[in-house]
């Protein structure tokens, strides 16, 4: 599987595993199936809701890893 990295879009990773969505939840994104879910990047959507982008990568790419 593919690394994710702050580039990719938010609705992409979804659409990987719909069972990310409890790790976006825990950074304060709650609007997941808002249009700006599908065409804003990683790094965009942690500037708008103050997250730290490079922890999200990382619980993401963790969470990938272990299946």
């Amino acid at each position: 599987m593919e690394k994710i990295t702050k580039d990719m879009l938010v609705g992409e990773v979804l659409a990987m595993d719909e069972s990310v969505a409890p790790l976006f939840l825990e950074m304060g994104m709650h609007c997941l199936g808002c249009p700006g879910a599908q065409m804003e990047s990683l790094e965009m959507a942690c500037k708008v809701h103050e997250a730290n982008v490079d922890d999200l990568v990382e619980k993401l790419n963790a969470h990938f890893e272990g299946k």
